[in-house]
């Protein structure tokens, strides 16, 4: 019987985070609305069970909680959706309590903060999210938080920067890579000479499990600041140099390019809404978490640009 679930399965996260169980020989379950899907990712992975849910049925999500001891919530939905993040966790909730799971934990990325009040961002800076997707996802870190404190479950959230390596279609510094190994110039939101962060996607599954194992880390939110401060034309930099192309070649869109996109694509228009990111920048300060996981690992820039580059070659 597995004793772990990952609820959202399907991505990058959970493929690391699967990873890290299987490195540490412990059994999982993995849950989503698409069977095939799952079965093409996760079908020949003996520690693997494989479960389907449907969100919006109540027995569907306790059946697919049952037994479970961990829950790690990837749960993802669409970027001009974020009404749906609060939603789906207050259903996920309820039917983990009444299937009994013990813990859940959330991962999260730093939108509930709202606009950056200091220059480093600790775990006790105010949430005061001036965006609609930073409302909705306080609102979700707030369903777990006030969960706990009632005692209903076990719940912590952990808060990521963006992220690079997986799927470069779904990460904002993608691009870089797939222009880099084509030979043509890769398009980036600017400004991109403010500093920022970025986590490798590989050191996510050993982070969220030792988190999940520990139960210290319960009942608040804690911060990872990935692989450190960067400037995106020096990560732009890094990679060009690692795939031998040269100088980069970058394709700046600003925050007014990214409004006249918005007014043809919603998608477009949700990313303008969030360029405060890049023009304010939030840096993540993850002293807290180093001091309760001591041999927290995080992969160098050079070294992890170095495997996405060659995982992709």
């Amino acid at each position: 019987m597995s004793t772990y679930a990952l609820f959202g399965a399907s991505g990058a996260t959970g493929a690391t985070i699967s990873q890290a169980l299987e490195a540490a020989g412990l059994s999982y379950r993995v849950v989503g609305r698409d069977r095939a899907s799952l079965e093409s990712t996760y079908g020949t992975r003996p520690l693997a069970e494989i479960a389907t849910w449907n969100p919006d049925d109540p027995a569907s999500v306790r059946a697919a909680a049952s037994g479970i001891d961990t829950i790690f919530y990837l749960v993802g939905v669409p970027y001009n959706h974020f009404e749906l993040h609060p939603q789906l966790m207050r259903a996920t909730l309820d039917g983990a309590i009444a299937a009994r799971v013990r813990r859940i934990v959330l991962l999260a990325p730093v939108y509930s903060y709202g606009r950056p009040q200091s220059p480093h961002v600790t775990e006790s800076h105010p949430r005061n999210p001036q965006t609609f997707k930073g409302k909705m996802r306080k609102e979700q870190e707030d369903l777990v938080l006030d969960a706990h404190a009632a005692g209903r479950i076990h719940g912590t959230v952990l808060r990521l920067p963006d992220f690079y390596g997986g799927d470069p279609k779904k990460s904002l510094v993608g691009d870089i890579f797939i222009a880099a190994l084509k030979g043509r110039s890769a398009m980036v939101l600017g400004p991109i000479d403010r500093p920022h962060q970025y986590v490798y996607v590989a050191d996510i599954g050993p982070l969220a499990v030792a988190l999940a194992r520990d139960d210290r880390a319960y009942g608040r939110a804690w911060n990872f600041a990935g692989s450190g401060t960067i400037t995106q034309r020096e990560f732009a930099t890094k990679v060009f140099a690692a795939a031998g192309a040269g100088k980069p070649k970058l394709i700046v869109f600003n925050q007014f390019m990214l409004r006249i996109a918005g007014l043809f694509d919603p998608i477009m228009r949700e990313v303008a809404d969030m360029n405060y990111l890049q023009t304010d920048p939030l840096v993540l300060d993850d002293d807290a978490l180093r001091a309760l996981l001591r041999d927290l690992h995080v992969t160098a820039y050079d070294d992890g640009i170095a495997q996405i580059l060659a995982a992709m070659a």
